[in-house]
């Protein structure tokens, strides 16, 4: 155990605390010291007591807002987090939805040149056939015109 050596209020003390601790503990007991004279600078010399009991409660008050913002601050957080998580679901959402979309266009793509390429063939077929018609239809003639 640790031990410190502290002067309060024009008394000295000595303090035990955990190894490592000492210097916290100085820290923490100059703050304290401060509030005490502060309060005993503003109010007057109201007795020890009292100037020890109002400076407890001034440093419980400042916890408590300290700790009700530390809760805000996790409450944000957790807020911030959620709709993070709920961004992060839509992004997958819409990334799987185009994805979906893609594919749809790749096969409408695909079946669109099969069909072109049907409809060039028919095309073409056609363009014979009607090649073939004429040729008969002049050979035709010109063997009606000889005879």
């Amino acid at each position: 155990m640790g031990n410190v050596s502290i002067k309060f209020n024009g008394k000295e003390f000595l303090l035990s605390c955990e190894d490592g601790q000492e210097e916290h503990l100085e820290e923490l007991l100059i703050q304290i010291n401060q509030k005490f004279n502060e309060l005993k600078n503003n109010l007057g010399n109201l007795g020890e007591n009292k100037l020890l009991l109002i400076t407890a409660i001034k440093v419980m008050d400042e916890y408590h807002e300290t700790k009700k913002k530390v809760e805000q601050k996790k409450n944000e957080l957790r807020d911030l987090s959620n709709k993070f998580k709920e961004l992060k679901s839509l992004v997958y959402e819409y990334k799987d939805k185009k994805e979906q979309e893609i594919y749809k266009l790749n096969e409408n793509h695909y079946d669109l040149k099969n069909s072109i390429e049907i409809n060039q063939k028919h095309y073409e077929k056609l363009i014979e056939d009607a090649t073939d018609e004429i040729t008969s239809f002049v050979d035709k003639a010109n063997l009606e015109k000889i005879s």
